[in-house]
């Protein structure tokens, strides 16, 4: 009997140990490998929106931008539906800690003294794909003075 409870003991460990390393093994891996892979096809098509002009309020259009159209259209590109407004977009995903930023993530800073007001997508190297007032669809240092001063909070949508 004793022997009996001693088998089922070390069957029912193996059994546990062994689902643990298989979820571990292939559960995150290809989290994050799919992640990446929409990260870089959704930074590639915001740099091809480089130069492009700045419009506060423009909307499904791609001869101008504001921050959020931006951000919307880009993800959309890749059917990731987001909201039309940087303070909406601030809403979804799951907060990241700027130490913590992966490329795809969203950015959000306050521009106006009130609320959040501009978004923006991390595209790795301290680096920040963004339509920006005055420059248009443009990267920026996060570092840069005035946006360090700005940033509010971060959100992962992928």
């Amino acid at each position: 009997m004793l022997k009996q409870k001693f088998y089922r003991k070390l069957i029912m460990t193996c059994l546990c140990t062994s689902i643990g390393l298989a979820a571990f093994a292939f559960g995150p891996s290809n989290q994050v490998s799919a992640a990446t892979s929409e990260a870089t096809e959704i930074i590639s098509t915001g740099k091809d929106l480089l130069g492009t002009p700045y419009r506060y309020g423009s909307s499904g259009t791609t001869s101008s931008f504001d921050c959020s159209s931006f951000v919307q259209y880009v993800f959309n590109q890749s059917d990731i539906s987001l909201p039309r407004t940087s303070s909406d977009q601030a809403e979804i995903g799951e907060k990241v800690g700027k130490s913590s930023l992966s490329k795809g993530d969203l950015m959000f800073f306050n521009t106006n003294g009130k609320s959040i007001s501009h978004v923006a997508i991390y595209i790795g190297d301290n680096k920040m794909l963004h339509a920006a007032s005055g420059k248009g669809v443009t990267i920026t240092d996060i570092d840069n003075v005035y946006w360090k001063s700005k940033f509010v909070t971060a959100r992962r949508v992928l």
